[in-house]
């Protein structure tokens, strides 16, 4: 009985670790970054997409609760700023038109705001005029649920589709009209493009 016990206590520790790596991945979803050596803007074939987990956080300007599965169905563009970062503000105007254009076409839009405090992101959303929610981050927890991605790529802008898997990514300041082509073409996908064909109907 004795000799048996090392190899129950074995047993018992690889189920646990198991059991761990399982809930980590239904947490952080299927999608991890890689480096893009030096490039700024990167897109993903429907077949390569995985998933950010149910990306979650405080809202910026009532403290409800914000999740990703908030917006099921929906593209989803998160923009990642910050109320101290140049080119944030540099980029307000076009993210809150952008988001204006597509709001009727299944688009949600989403920002993060990190390394900030809860006042000068609140003025800043409040003194733009910004059209959808942020989720409040100032140690950027949020954002590290994102395996692999650079918290200091910022402004940085992901790009969901309906499925919310990430199609494509910005590390670098957005226009309005490319963020409403790329987030109009994923909105008008249809069905699970990555489904194998089904070789009849």
């Amino acid at each position: 009985m004795n000799r048996s016990r090392p190899r129950v206590i074995v047993v018992a520790l690889l189920l646990t670790v198991l059991t761990g790596c399982g809930s980590g991945l239904e947490r952080y979803g299927g999608f991890t970054f890689v480096s893009p050596g030096g490039q700024s803007e990167l897109t993903y074939p429907a077949a390569e997409r995985g998933t950010i987990g149910d990306l979650s956080g405080p809202d910026l300007t009532s403290d409800a609760a914000i999740h990703l599965s908030d917006y099921a169905g929906k593209v989803v563009v998160i923009n990642v700023w910050g109320s101290w970062c140049g080119p944030c503000r540099a980029e307000a105007d076009s993210l809150n038109l952008a988001a204006t254009l597509t709001a009727d076409k299944g688009v949600q839009f989403l920002g993060i705001d990190v390394r900030d405090t809860r006042g000068a992101g609140a003025d800043f959303h409040a003194s733009r005029k910004v059209p959808y929610p942020s989720i409040f981050d100032p140690s950027m927890r949020t954002l590290l649920s994102i395996r692999g991605f650079p918290t200091s790529s910022i402004p940085s802008t992901i790009i969901l589709d309906r499925q919310h898997r990430v199609a494509h990514i910005f590390l670098r300041v957005v226009q309005t009209g490319e963020l409403v082509t790329i987030a109009t073409a994923l909105s008008q996908e249809t069905g699970d493009p990555t489904a194998p064909p089904s070789g009849g109907l």
